[in-house]
């Protein structure tokens, strides 16, 4: 059986440097996808816990199919990823947060089909409750030229991070497209909040 590390494989997307921005091309990976609104927080929102709740169970099923399978693969779970935008810009920048739209994904290794995960979400359904797990969709996501760094500390505070993506992008004359993208790389039950660390990119044109 062979082990396969993708975030080592992709450490270029999934491991950058804390140090500067720099400037990355996504291609298209697939993922597991659950589209939601409001603020994330799975207290005050239950939506957003449950569609984490749902990607995690499903990927985990996921990987040990594959592990169990002739041939098999064994590799860690992605880290869970999100899309963030609002309709009205203004509400995001503010921190309207119950205007929030988001997509929450994991990213799927290339062997992962949909027949696959066809199956995984029929065993997850046959041995426990999982609400949002109807909401799930697989489905191909390319971001192409983005810029990235990784932030350290807890998510209240990255706002100086993120506008030093931004300047970045307009510095070279390019424009801010797509959506915001954070890559949570740090299990936040389990770590005090200084020591989080999240990819912030976004893509530009």
């Amino acid at each position: 059986m062979s082990k396969i590390d993708y975030k080592k494989e992709l450490k270029g997307l999934y491991l950058p440097s804390s140090k500067k921005v720099v400037k990355v091309n996504v291609p298209s990976m697939n993922y597991l996808m659950v589209d939601g609104m409001g603020e994330p927080d799975p207290v005050l929102n239950p939506g957003y816990g449950q569609a984490v709740e749902a990607l995690f169970t499903v990927s985990y099923t996921i990987k040990f199919m594959l592990k169990k399978a002739e041939n098999g693969i064994d590799y860690g779970v992605l880290p869970l990823e999100g899309l963030w935008w609002a309709e009205d810009m203004t509400d995001f920048i503010k921190g309207n947060k119950s205007r929030w739209q988001w997509s929450m994904m994991i990213m799927q290794p290339k062997v992962v089909t949909k027949s696959i995960v066809g199956e995984a979400i029929k065993q997850v359904k046959a041995k426990k409750k999982v609400t949002a797990i109807e909401k799930l969709k697989f489905s191909s996501f390319t971001e192409g030229e983005a810029a990235q760094i990784l932030y350290i500390g807890p998510f209240s505070e990255e706002g100086p991070t993120v506008e030093k993506v931004h300047s970045f992008i307009l510095e070279r004359g390019r424009k801010i497209c797509g959506k915001h993208h954070e890559i949570y790389l740090t299990d936040v039950r389990r770590a005090a909040p200084e020591n989080w660390k999240t990819v912030i990119r976004q893509p530009m044109e």
